[in-house]
């Protein structure tokens, strides 16, 4: 029988060992992601940062689940110190001391804790949006490294031998390089990091069609998938029976990068489509035979609910613009229902195909001032696509009542408005939105103004983070945060509206993509109304529906994600949804069956001012 001494020495070894085999697996791997294109990485930054991105940013997504929380502290804390510490005891000092032993038991004891809360949530039972498969094997990977090294660790306190359990659990080094390589260090920033980055238009190939498109640290983003669900739970096309899961999806760009890659064994696609076809760095992706079927594709409303709750931080909305833009760029493969409103967009910057200076209709008799001719304005009024559609014209002329009533000098394009180029962007035709985009800051450049306000989140977001790839950089501010700052400098006198409970819904492009979810509930706030949360609100409010373009792709489901929605506001109580995009409002308005009205924060402003007066 190996003396301490020896076991000493044996047991440090192979965690050495089992380290080096793990450095052996990812290295099989990384030569699968070395098929995929090139990206710059900041080694020495991402390296210097990666403590704070697991244990801040990684920690502060599993801390939204209280039991995963828990888990994730016990077993990953317990399993990180029991590992290094027995590691580093092949140093002789430490390697004969009984009291280190001691503490090496200690936290493989509290590896074995968390192994038990980790295996609580797949036997006897599994948690619904749990993957099973090779995932089922976890929990007994865990507990016998655990009881493993806590045996093996006691024996080494007390002097004696034993034998040593199987060390068959590898490192999550995986995980770790791509926190450290990830394809949006911005995000670890402390703030949203959610434009999409311009296409080459003349690179060889637009788009993502095979896996080898993507580039590789996006490939190992994909292979850091858990398989946890989170992002199934929170997908609003998944909620609604949609052919979309985005857990799934991720997994089939996994799967198709390799023919080795295990067989999935989570919740399926809704609608019963399987994925087939070939596999391999250069096989196409996308197709009713390939991996990824069309209307999966086209089902995903970009309201990035998958990747704030993501705690590996996948960006899945960048996959699925990345392969959108193959299918419109090179193939021409839009939905039959969006060609339309495409073709509107390249030929009269509309998607509607409507006659610009028709844009401020709905100010009629309210003397809306245009900046052409003017010198310079405080405040340029950006109206957006929702200028045209008569119940959304009700919410402008209730803002421009407000500006008035605040005295701000403020002005509009008018006819020199053009949409921003969302729509076409977010449907994968890049070279679309890119023109519009260029055309809209030659016209900007040739007027003077502050900053520019807009109630179209989606005009914001364009404007505010993605036109400054192309030189265009402004002062972009919603309407709430406008409106809130007119209040509390004075120059809005609202009353109090004490006699009605309101829910606010959270625009995807608003609270996620920008990060704004406090103005809009300090105006209501400020006008006395009862405000009443729904379940999933703020970043994590669930999407009307009405992003991504997904109204004109219009892929069907079981059911409507703004009756799911409406459903969650019905849940509160409260008489009146109060929003703050052109897009909800038509979303939730469509909803028949709907109890509560649908306001605008403006209107409800509106509305207080005037019985304060």
């Amino acid at each position: 029988m190996a003396g301490p001494v020896s076991l000493a020495t044996v047991f440090p070894g192979l965690v050495w060992a089992m380290a080096a085999l793990a450095l052996v697996q990812v290295a099989r791997r990384a030569a699968l992601w070395r098929a995929g294109a090139s990206a710059p990485v900041a080694w020495l930054d991402g390296l210097a940062k990666l403590p704070r991105r697991y244990l801040v940013d990684v920690h502060h997504v599993v801390a939204r689940d209280a039991y995963a929380s828990r888990m994730h502290a016990v077993v990953a804390g317990g399993l990180l110190a029991a590992s290094v510490l027995t590691a580093v005891a092949i140093l002789p000092p430490l390697g004969g001391s009984a009291p280190y032993w001691i503490l090496v038991a200690l936290a493989f004891g509290v590896t074995a804790a968390g192994s038990l809360l980790v295996g609580a949530r797949r036997y006897p039972r599994r948690t619904p949006r749990l993957s099973a498969g090779r995932f089922q094997i976890l929990p007994v990977l865990l507990v016998a490294y655990a009881l493993g090294g806590t045996v093996t660790a006691l024996a080494l306190a007390s002097g004696g031998g034993g034998p040593l359990a199987p060390l068959d659990l590898a490192l999550a080094a995986a995980g770790a390089l791509h926190l450290v390589a990830h394809p949006r260090p911005g995000r670890f920033a402390g703030r949203p990091d959610t434009a999409l980055q311009p296409l080459d238009l003349a690179a060889p190939r637009l788009g993502a069609a095979i896996p080898a498109d993507f580039t590789w640290n996006r490939l190992l983003s994909y292979d850091a998938c858990v398989s946890c669900g989170r992002c199934e739970t929170a997908c609003p096309a998944f909620a609604a029976g949609q052919p979309l899961n985005p857990k799934r999806l991720i997994q089939d760009l996994v799967a198709g990068l390799s023919a080795a890659e295990p067989a999935y064994a989570g919740a399926p696609y809704p609608g019963g489509r399987a994925a087939a076809g070939a596999r391999g760095p250069l096989a196409r992706l996308i197709g009713p035979d390939a991996r990824i079927h069309p209307d999966t594709l086209w089902s995903c409303t970009t309201c990035r609910a998958c990747v704030e709750e993501c705690p590996m931080m996948i960006e899945h909305v960048d996959a699925v613009v990345a392969l959108r833009r193959h299918e419109t760029l090179e193939r021409g493969a839009l939905p039959e229902k969006a060609v339309a409103p495409v073709t509107e967009l390249r030929q009269a910057g509309d998607p509607g195909g409507r006659p610009l200076p028709a844009r401020t209709d709905f100010a009629a008799g309210l003397d809306l001032p245009l900046i052409a001719g003017r010198e310079s304005t405080d405040v340029l009024l950006w109206l957006g696509e929702g200028a045209y559609d008569l119940r959304y014209g009700r919410t402008l002329r209730a803002l421009v009542r407000l500006l008035r009533e605040a005295g701000v000098d403020f002005a509009v394009l008018g006819p020199e408005e053009r949409d921003t180029g969302d729509l076409a962007r977010r449907l994968g035709d890049e070279a679309t939105f890119q023109d519009l985009a260029r055309t809209n800051a030659a016209t900007l450049a040739r007027h003077r103004f502050r900053r520019i306000v807009t109630s179209d989140p989606h005009a914001l977001h364009a404007l505010r983070n993605e036109y400054p790839a192309f030189g265009a950089r402004y002062l972009v501010v919603h309407h709430t945060a406008f409106l809130l700052e007119l209040i509390r400098a004075g120059r809005l006198k609202p009353g109090r509206l004490t006699d009605r409970a309101v829910t606010y819904h959270d625009p995807c492009y608003l609270a996620r993509y920008n990060g704004e979810t406090e103005a809009p509930r300090a105006v209501l706030d400020a006008i006395g109304l009862t405000r009443v949360e729904m379940a999933r609100s703020g970043r994590r409010a669930m999407c009307c529906g009405g992003g991504g373009g997904a109204p004109v792709s219009d892929i069907p489901g079981e059911r409507r994600i703004p009756d799911l929605r409406m459903a969650q506001a019905a849940e509160t109580g409260a008489g009146t949804v109060a929003v703050a995009c052109p897009s909800c409002t038509a979303m939730l308005e469509g909803v028949t069956d709907r109890r509560a009205e649908i306001r605008d924060v403006a209107e409800l402003l509106l509305e207080a001012v005037e019985a304060g007066r």
